[in-house]
Formats: structure tokens, sequence, C-alpha cells
């Protein structure tokens, strides 16, 4: 009989990670979330929507078939890590159809063992039998625990440019879905996006809608939470530069700009779009400005010194 695939437990978002020694805590590794199961049918592979990617993942079914277990379910995520050991998402959508031999499958939780449900068992004491089944060096690795107090492990995770940080509570069930017994703290990140627009309301707080820069394709808006002289300052420009909403857009009370603005947006890591972003500053793009004074764009330090700062 095959096992079947289980919802996964799914950690609340926190602004700063518990306190306390009745936690563990991990690195959130930047990658796709994904539950290994093996079983007298083979190893099958499934996203954390319950999709089977079985096909997708060649290599880590071999190494996962090289595990000698008659049937496991194992909660992890599958990443692959750049020159600096830190988990890529954009390199990982390559790697999946190009370089199957850079994934890796991260493991931190066992749900089955051999005949076994152990979502009943204490998560600390679950984590104790994973380990023990995985060798060292291989594609299948554990997340080990990391060691100190939340706060300075936090301060550590963000200085090393890694997206964040999942608090357990060790004495914890595996119950499938939202849970607040394990909690996630992401890192910020600053970033230049084109503003699309200005969206208002009276009574409301005002957000900018960003793009990627050059494509102008939508990733999400920034609360502008900045001085008042800036937000002020923010309006005029934006007035100044009034344009069509870009394509397949429609958002009330939004004021859209032709393109030549850029905005430095301060939002969570690791993340497709933007979520709980803010923006810190603006200025314009260097093209846009030559062409505004009249000159060729050109790369000389007088041009980039003295970009309005605004």
């Amino acid at each position: 009989m095959r096992l079947k695939f289980v919802p996964p437990l799914m950690p609340t978002l926190v602004e700063k990670p518990p306190e306390g020694e009745g936690w563990i805590h991990e690195v959130k590794f930047d990658g796709y979330r994904s539950q290994m199961i093996i079983d007298a049918g083979g190893v099958r592979i499934f996203t954390r929507r319950g999709v089977d990617w079985t096909a997708k993942y060649r290599d880590l079914v071999k190494a996962a078939g090289e595990l000698k277990l008659e049937s496991a379910i194992i909660d992890g995520e599958i990443i692959v890590t750049n020159e600096a050991g830190l988990s890529d998402f954009a390199a990982l959508r390559k790697a999946i159809t190009r370089r199957q031999h850079d994934l890796y499958f991260v493991a931190f939780d066992l749900l089955h063992l051999n005949g076994h449900d152990l979502r009943d068992m204490p998560l600390e004491d679950r984590r104790q039998i994973l380990v023990g089944m995985i060798p060292t060096g291989g594609r299948i690795q554990f997340s080990q625990a990391l060691q100190g107090d939340a706060k300075s492990i936090f301060h550590l995770i963000d200085q090393a440019g890694l997206e964040g940080m999942v608090s357990k509570r060790r004495d914890s069930r595996y119950r499938s879905g939202p849970s607040t017994n394990s909690l996630k703290a992401k890192c910020y990140a600053v970033g230049e996006f084109e503003l699309l627009g200005v969206e208002r309301e009276a009574g409301k707080p005002a957000f900018a809608l960003m793009g990627e820069i050059g494509t102008r394709k939508y990733v999400g808006s920034a609360f502008i939470n900045s001085s008042r002289e800036i937000r002020e300052r923010l309006w005029k420009r934006v007035q100044e530069h009034a344009g069509p909403a870009p394509k397949g857009m429609k958002r009330p009370a939004t004021q859209w700009v032709k393109p030549g603005l850029i905005g430095r947006v301060k939002h969570l890591r690791g993340e497709e779009d933007l979520r709980h972003a803010s923006l810190q500053d603006f200025r314009e793009r260097l093209e846009a400005l030559c062409g505004e004074l009249g000159c060729a764009p050109c790369a000389l330090a007088c041009c980039s010194s003295q970009r309005p700062s605004i």
C-alpha cells in the first residue's frame, strides 16, 4: 500500500523569533518546500501543495533510494547553494531543468518511518530519529539546530544574508496547516525597483506600486512611510511624470507615472514579490534625467554624483 501525501505544517510569520529554552531554531532556506515519500513503490517527491514533481528531481530520487528505508515521509526543502554556500532561489529554477547535480534536499522533520506514524511524537524525538537516518556529505542533508539565544542567532543570520530563521517548539506534535508551534522570522533586504504609480485614498496609507527596472513588471506595493518632506517631493515628481497605466493594471485612486523614477525599497528577503515593503527613498533614472536636460546619457562622474537624491 502506498503512503499518501500529508499536507505540511505551515509556520506563522512573526517580527522577532521567540526567546526561551523551549524552542529549536533552524535556518530558513530559500527553496521549494517539499515532501519526500519512500515506500514499496519507490521514491516520490511532492511540492508543498501536493503536486507530484518526482520526474523533476531524478538525482534526489536516486539519493533517497540509497537510504535503504522500508518506508518514510520526510518534510524538507529543496535548495541550490551559491558560491558563498547560501541557498539561491534564482539558481534553483535553472538547476531543476539544467543542473540536477546541484540540487539538495534539506530534511527537517520525519512524519512516518517503517510503518509507524510519528506525528504524535515530540518534534525533538522525531528529529533525533531523522538525523540518524541521513549520512553526511550526500544530496540529502539534515537541517541542524542553531546553538545560542534567539536574538543572537537572528542577528548572525541577517548579517550572513540568509532569508531568515524558523523556530519550533521542542515538544510539539506535527499537525497539518498553519501553526503557532512553528514561527518564521524573516530578514529584510533593500533593493531598487521602478515606480509605476502612487495609490492614495483619503484616510488611508499611501502606497508606491513598484515594478522590475526595465520590464516594469509589477512586483508589489511599498508603504510610503518616509518623512513628510520626502512624501511631498515624491507626489510633486509623480504629478510631473504622470503617464498611462501599465498594460493590464487597474487600481483605484492611483496616479500612474512614466518610466524614469526609481525607488529604494526595504522588503522581506527571499520573497518572489514585495512583502512587508516600505519606500525608503527615490531618484530619477540617469537616462531620464539626461533626456530632460537635453544631453546624451553618459557614465561620467559629474552626472552620477549630481543625480537628484530626494
